[in-house]
Protein backbone atom coordinates (compact mmCIF):
# COMPACT_ATOMS: atom_id res chain seq x y z
CA UNK A 1 0.00 0.00 0.00
CA UNK A 2 1.51 3.64 -1.18
CA UNK A 3 1.31 5.62 1.86
CA UNK A 4 1.37 8.45 -0.18
CA UNK A 5 -2.21 7.92 -0.86
CA UNK A 6 -3.31 9.16 2.77
CA UNK A 7 -2.56 12.44 4.57
CA UNK A 8 -2.41 10.47 7.33
CA UNK A 9 -0.02 7.69 5.84
CA UNK A 10 2.01 10.72 4.51
CA UNK A 11 2.83 12.25 7.81
CA UNK A 12 3.13 9.05 9.24
CA UNK A 13 6.35 8.32 6.61
CA UNK A 14 7.26 12.29 7.17
CA UNK A 15 7.97 11.38 10.78
CA UNK A 16 9.64 8.25 10.21
CA UNK A 17 11.96 9.46 7.75
CA UNK A 18 12.90 12.89 10.44
CA UNK A 19 13.20 9.89 12.75
CA UNK A 20 15.48 7.50 11.41
CA UNK A 21 17.54 10.92 10.32
CA UNK A 22 17.75 12.33 13.94
CA UNK A 23 18.60 9.25 15.21
CA UNK A 24 21.06 8.51 12.59
CA UNK A 25 23.05 11.65 12.67
CA UNK A 26 22.65 12.18 16.96
CA UNK A 27 25.79 10.75 17.94
CA UNK A 28 24.58 11.93 21.62
CA UNK A 29 21.50 10.05 21.33
CA UNK A 30 17.80 11.06 21.41
CA UNK A 31 16.69 13.32 24.08
CA UNK A 32 13.15 14.98 24.98
CA UNK A 33 13.95 18.07 24.62
CA UNK A 34 15.16 17.20 20.66
CA UNK A 35 11.45 15.63 20.14
CA UNK A 36 9.69 18.19 21.67
CA UNK A 37 11.25 20.82 19.35
CA UNK A 38 10.59 18.50 16.26
CA UNK A 39 6.85 18.26 17.08
CA UNK A 40 6.94 22.45 17.77
CA UNK A 41 8.14 22.86 14.40
CA UNK A 42 6.22 20.18 12.68
CA UNK A 43 2.92 21.81 14.21
CA UNK A 44 3.92 25.33 13.75
CA UNK A 45 4.62 24.79 10.24
CA UNK A 46 1.00 23.60 10.43
CA UNK A 47 -0.11 26.83 12.21
CA UNK A 48 1.50 29.18 10.29
CA UNK A 49 1.23 27.58 6.84
CA UNK A 50 -2.59 27.57 7.02
CA UNK A 51 -2.27 31.56 8.43
CA UNK A 52 -0.65 32.29 5.19
CA UNK A 53 -3.02 30.12 3.00
CA UNK A 54 -5.97 32.33 4.53
CA UNK A 55 -4.38 35.53 4.07
CA UNK A 56 -2.78 35.47 0.61
CA UNK A 57 -5.35 32.47 -0.96
CA UNK A 58 -8.73 32.19 0.44
CA UNK A 59 -9.82 35.87 1.36
CA UNK A 60 -8.87 36.71 -2.26
CA UNK A 61 -10.21 33.70 -3.55
CA UNK A 62 -14.02 34.17 -1.86
CA UNK A 63 -13.69 38.20 -2.93
CA UNK A 64 -13.32 36.77 -6.34
CA UNK A 65 -15.73 34.64 -6.39
CA UNK A 66 -18.16 36.94 -4.95
CA UNK A 67 -17.67 39.13 -7.73
CA UNK A 68 -18.14 36.93 -10.32
CA UNK A 69 -21.36 37.11 -11.62
CA UNK A 70 -22.95 33.47 -12.55
CA UNK A 71 -19.71 32.10 -11.16
CA UNK A 72 -20.24 29.34 -8.57
CA UNK A 73 -19.31 31.67 -5.43
CA UNK A 74 -17.79 30.94 -2.49
CA UNK A 75 -20.05 28.23 -1.05
CA UNK A 76 -17.75 25.84 -1.09
CA UNK A 77 -15.02 26.95 0.43
CA UNK A 78 -17.20 28.41 3.28
CA UNK A 79 -18.83 25.56 3.59
CA UNK A 80 -15.93 22.44 2.77
CA UNK A 81 -12.58 24.22 3.13
CA UNK A 82 -13.01 26.45 5.29
CA UNK A 83 -14.39 24.41 8.61
CA UNK A 84 -11.82 21.99 8.12
CA UNK A 85 -8.91 24.87 7.93
CA UNK A 86 -10.08 26.20 10.60
CA UNK A 87 -10.10 23.02 12.77
CA UNK A 88 -6.62 22.54 11.94
CA UNK A 89 -5.33 26.20 12.45
CA UNK A 90 -6.67 26.74 15.66
CA UNK A 91 -5.30 23.24 17.38
CA UNK A 92 -2.11 23.88 15.22
CA UNK A 93 -1.51 27.06 17.06
CA UNK A 94 -2.19 25.66 20.57
CA UNK A 95 -0.35 23.06 19.92
CA UNK A 96 2.70 25.00 18.64
CA UNK A 97 2.32 27.02 21.81
CA UNK A 98 2.37 23.93 24.46
CA UNK A 99 5.48 22.51 22.62
CA UNK A 100 7.34 25.88 22.88
CA UNK A 101 6.53 25.99 26.42
CA UNK A 102 7.57 22.70 26.98
CA UNK A 103 11.18 23.44 25.01
CA UNK A 104 11.65 26.11 26.80
CA UNK A 105 10.45 24.35 30.37
CA UNK A 106 12.86 21.03 29.51
CA UNK A 107 15.28 23.30 28.57
CA UNK A 108 15.34 25.70 32.15
CA UNK A 109 14.20 28.62 29.87
CA UNK A 110 10.75 29.77 30.44
CA UNK A 111 10.72 32.26 32.88
CA UNK A 112 13.99 33.59 31.18
CA UNK A 113 12.33 33.61 28.01
CA UNK A 114 8.89 35.09 29.58
CA UNK A 115 10.81 37.77 31.30
CA UNK A 116 12.87 38.68 28.58
CA UNK A 117 16.11 37.22 29.75
CA UNK A 118 15.62 39.50 33.15
CA UNK A 119 15.03 36.33 35.14
CA UNK A 120 15.84 33.05 35.24
CA UNK A 121 19.19 31.15 33.91
CA UNK A 122 21.14 31.34 31.02
CA UNK A 123 22.00 33.50 28.55
CA UNK A 124 19.86 36.90 28.71
CA UNK A 125 20.36 37.44 25.27
CA UNK A 126 18.66 34.34 24.77
CA UNK A 127 16.00 34.59 27.02
CA UNK A 128 14.95 38.37 25.32
CA UNK A 129 15.27 36.97 21.44
CA UNK A 130 13.40 33.50 22.56
CA UNK A 131 11.00 35.78 24.69
CA UNK A 132 10.26 38.08 22.12
CA UNK A 133 9.44 35.58 20.13
CA UNK A 134 7.49 33.98 23.14
CA UNK A 135 5.27 36.56 23.54
CA UNK A 136 4.18 37.10 19.68
CA UNK A 137 3.43 33.57 19.97
CA UNK A 138 0.91 33.76 22.74
CA UNK A 139 -0.67 37.22 21.47
CA UNK A 140 -1.16 35.23 17.98
CA UNK A 141 -2.71 32.69 19.92
CA UNK A 142 -4.96 34.70 21.99
CA UNK A 143 -5.65 36.36 18.36
CA UNK A 144 -6.33 32.84 17.10
CA UNK A 145 -8.75 31.22 20.16
CA UNK A 146 -10.33 34.65 21.07
CA UNK A 147 -10.72 37.32 18.15
CA UNK A 148 -10.56 35.00 15.19
CA UNK A 149 -12.10 31.76 15.60
CA UNK A 150 -15.51 33.12 17.43
CA UNK A 151 -16.33 35.45 14.57
CA UNK A 152 -15.19 32.75 12.28
CA UNK A 153 -17.91 30.72 13.85
CA UNK A 154 -20.50 33.91 12.87
CA UNK A 155 -19.34 34.41 9.41
CA UNK A 156 -19.44 30.55 8.19
CA UNK A 157 -23.08 30.49 10.22
CA UNK A 158 -21.66 27.72 12.89
CA UNK A 159 -23.84 30.33 15.01
CA UNK A 160 -26.52 32.26 15.11
CA UNK A 161 -25.54 36.15 14.26
CA UNK A 162 -27.24 39.19 12.34
CA UNK A 163 -26.10 40.49 8.84
CA UNK A 164 -24.76 43.21 11.30
CA UNK A 165 -23.32 40.79 13.79
CA UNK A 166 -21.84 38.86 10.40
CA UNK A 167 -20.08 41.77 9.04
CA UNK A 168 -18.34 43.06 12.53
CA UNK A 169 -17.34 39.80 12.72
CA UNK A 170 -15.69 39.60 9.01
CA UNK A 171 -13.97 42.96 10.09
CA UNK A 172 -12.67 41.53 13.11
CA UNK A 173 -11.48 38.17 12.06
CA UNK A 174 -9.96 39.62 9.25
CA UNK A 175 -8.13 42.05 11.25
CA UNK A 176 -6.45 39.89 13.69
CA UNK A 177 -5.76 37.70 10.82
CA UNK A 178 -3.82 40.22 9.25
CA UNK A 179 -2.26 40.99 12.52
CA UNK A 180 -1.02 37.53 13.03
CA UNK A 181 0.39 37.45 9.71
CA UNK A 182 2.23 40.76 10.76
CA UNK A 183 3.23 39.10 13.93
CA UNK A 184 4.51 36.06 12.28
CA UNK A 185 7.46 37.65 11.12
CA UNK A 186 9.33 38.75 13.92
CA UNK A 187 7.93 35.94 15.83
CA UNK A 188 9.69 33.57 13.51
CA UNK A 189 12.52 36.02 13.58
CA UNK A 190 12.99 35.84 16.89
CA UNK A 191 12.60 31.89 17.17
CA UNK A 192 15.25 31.30 14.93
CA UNK A 193 17.47 34.17 15.74
CA UNK A 194 17.82 32.80 19.09
CA UNK A 195 19.17 29.21 18.05
CA UNK A 196 21.82 30.97 15.86
CA UNK A 197 24.73 31.64 18.07
CA UNK A 198 23.18 30.87 21.35
CA UNK A 199 23.78 27.13 22.88
CA UNK A 200 20.68 26.17 25.04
Amino acid sequence: MNPLKTVTGTLISGLVIALAIGLATDLQGPDSARIVIWLHVAVGVTWIGLLYYFNFVQVQALADAAADEGGPGGAAITKYVAPRALLWFRWAALATWLTGAAYLMEKGNLISAFTLGNAGNGDPTYGLTIGVGAWLGTIMLFNVWILIWPNQKKVLGMVEATADQIAKAKSTALMASRTNTMLSIPMLMSMIGAHHGFVV
